[in-house]
């Protein structure tokens, strides 16, 4: 089996892919969007496929950062 159909048949978990990019995102101090970007790249996957295999915090993570970057609408906060 070559390289890329094996990382595939690694990735191909919700559980194993996010723990790929919070490990990439902690060693390489990339953002979440980047370290996404870079693995997809990587292991030959498409962007639009990989949504399935995001975890609740990687896309609250992504949500923020999209938003820092004014990608989404700024959401009312309420200072305390």
């Amino acid at each position: 089996m070559n390289k890329k159909a094996e990382n595939a048949a690694n990735f191909l978990d919700r559980k194993t892919f996010s723990r790929q990019i919070e490990d990439f995102v902690y060693k390489h101090k990339m953002t979440y969007m980047d370290t996404i970007v870079h693995l997809c790249e990587e292991q030959g996957l498409e962007i639009e496929d990989v949504k399935k295999y995001l975890t609740t915090p990687i896309l609250e993570n992504l949500e923020s950062e999209a938003r820092s970057l004014n990608f989404l609408p700024k959401v009312n906060t309420l200072d305390v």
